[in-house]
């Protein structure tokens, strides 16, 4: 009763107030001095992938009950991919902004931090590590399969699939609007390793997610028994003080990157990770995610980049078992927020031979290397990103002339107009799609093939930009190129008909024009205005570069850990 009172300038009246005012909950005086516990809700209908929260709120406060302490639910902001405009990545650091205001702000000892879309589940990292109290993140899980005429289906690695299928010819109307019946059949989030997947496992090599929690099914019993069990591991946490800056270190988003490339996982992974350990005052630069990746093994045959999906990680052993093959390589002394470290975690995990070809052992990996690059050269100067093993490998070395877009709209308009001259050897470069230029850094990387060479049989090109790519996306695609081009970047300065050449084995992202073309085309160039108003222009205003994890200036802590 006497945690973050209210200011009325007498805080025994404000302490007075707020127990006359909560006696309507039904509690006693008695039950206060109990750890509180904050259920941080993102329930929303507009938001499909957290439309069954309900019943795991409920279970996650009978756990909270069954440990001592006193649950009480909160709703925060709720992002959901496919009904937010114009993206969601231009809302995450508002998310973020509304869990830490809102942690800080109540009378409470720990947090629940219950969410799972893409955006959602690093927003509530972010805003967490900056509130520091003890906080432990659970999600509503994967959806389950889908099925067509006996395929698996996974949205949305299927729904761009088939979608890229029909603009090619080669799926007819008719057979397109069954397969989208199909494609997200239950409640969940996307049951491939998308952002979303790629964000919960990460979630518990860091440490704060139960073990195994990330892979169950959002309508399995498990999830149910999962959620009962944080409830009362939060009560634990508040006893043992594990806060966020306890938990995540160095070591521990060294073993997240590790998972990532382990796992084939979604490349927006790297900006939110860096903007979570940026929250903390931690550095994680371009380098050594690429560090890391050259010498983790890639494990977990998920897709897009593999064949099997949650449902099946799930019956393999979830993350843990990927985490177990891994061990050799992993910071097993790190806390976690049971109170165990990592390698207490892992000691009795085991993994059946039954399911060997979704999780490979350690010295028998799909391939020896993790599943993101990190490029660097003229056109990429702080660095850019790119999915190997979703990508194709003939296009891995490839040198083109570009065809440019100078925005978005640019692209909507013009790629698929019968004139376009383009061939299957070009590369497609999208400028002013970064997180100022577009604004909010949207999922537009996988750029579409022009309709006249899908028709030809092309089904994909390289493709560079300072945009984003959704986890679920496939194909040979360059993204997070930094500087943007709205600040000047040298992507900017691409023009149709320039020479790229791309060498992923180099890790190398060369524009091939002459040094002083460039330095007049620089000399010609100039800002765009900055336009918006509210929020949007805070944003354009105050975001950082993907390298920095698109977290906002005034965010940060003054102090970093390199």
């Amino acid at each position: 009763m006497t945690k973050a009172v209210t200011s009325y300038g007498d805080r025994g009246f404000s302490q007075f107030l707020r127990r006359a005012f909560n006696r309507h909950l039904g509690y006693s005086e008695e039950d206060f001095d109990k750890p509180i516990i904050g259920i941080c809700n993102t329930f929303s209908e507009v938001n499909r992938c957290h439309s069954h929260l309900g019943p795991l709120i409920e279970a996650i406060k009978r756990g909270v009950v069954m440990a001592g302490g006193v649950p009480l639910e909160f709703p925060t902001i709720s992002l959901g991919e496919i009904n937010t405009s114009p993206t969601t990545m231009l809302y995450r650091n508002l998310a973020a902004m509304d869990t830490e205001e809102m942690i800080r702000a109540q009378p409470i000892d720990g947090v629940v931090l219950l969410g799972g879309c893409d955006k959602v589940t690093p927003a509530q990292l972010m805003g967490a590590a900056s509130a520091d109290i003890p906080a432990i993140m659970f999600t509503g899980g994967p959806m389950a399969n889908g099925e067509y005429e006996g395929r698996t289906l996974g949205a949305c690695s299927d729904c761009r699939y088939f979608w890229q299928e029909y603009r090619g010819g080669s799926v007819s109307e008719a057979e397109l609007v069954k397969i989208n019946e199909a494609l997200a059949p239950t409640a969940g989030h996307c049951m491939v390793m998308g952002s979303a997947s790629t964000m919960a496992v990460c979630s518990e090599a860091l440490g704060l997610m139960l073990p195994g929690a990330a892979a169950i099914p959002a309508t399995h019993n498990k999830r149910m028994a999962a959620a009962q069990e944080t409830g009362k591991c939060i009560v634990e946490a508040v006893k043992l003080k594990l806060t966020p800056s306890k938990i995540l270190t160095r070591n521990s988003f060294e073993n997240a990157i590790r998972l990532l490339m382990a796992v084939g996982g979604s490349s927006n992974a790297v900006i939110h990770l860096i903007a979570i350990a940026g929250r903390l005052g931690i550095e994680l630069p371009l380098g050594l995610f690429d560090e890391l990746s050259r010498t983790t093994p890639f494990l977990a045959n998920l897709r897009p980049a593999g064949k099997y999906q949650m449902e099946d990680l799930y019956r393999a052993g979830g993350a843990p078992a990927v985490l177990k093959e891994l061990s050799p390589l992993l910071h097993l002394g790190e806390m976690t927020i049971t109170g165990e470290t990592l390698g207490e975690w892992l000691k009795d995990v085991t993994i059946s031979e039954t399911y060997r070809d979704i999780v490979r052992p350690y010295d028998n990996p799909l391939h020896p290397e993790g599943g993101i690059a990190v490029l660097h050269g003229n056109l990429a100067p702080r660095g850019a990103v790119i999915k190997t093993k979703a990508a194709s490998k003939s296009l891995l070395k490839h040198r083109g002339k570009a065809v440019v877009f100078t925005s978005v709209e640019d692209l909507e308009t013009r790629i698929n107009d019968p004139l376009l001259e383009v061939s299957p050897e070009d590369i497609l470069v999208l400028q002013n799609a970064g997180p100022i230029g577009a604004p909010g850094m949207p999922e537009v990387g996988m750029l579409p093939i022009p309709e006249k060479l899908l028709k030809q049989g092309v089904r994909d090109m390289v493709r560079i930009s300072d945009a984003r790519m959704s986890g679920t996306a496939f194909g040979t695609v360059v993204l997070h190129v930094t500087p943007e081009a709205a600040v000047g970047g040298v992507i900017a300065l691409v023009r149709t008909g320039d020479e790229i050449e791309l060498d992923v084995e180099q890790r190398r992202l060369q524009l091939l024009v002459p040094v002083e073309e460039l330095a007049r085309r620089q000399n010609e160039w100039s800002p765009p205005v900055i336009q918006g108003r509210g929020y949007t222009r805070l944003y354009r205003e105050h975001v950082l570069q993907a390298d920095e994890g698109c977290d906002f200036d005034f965010l940060l802590p003054e102090e970093t850990d390199k």
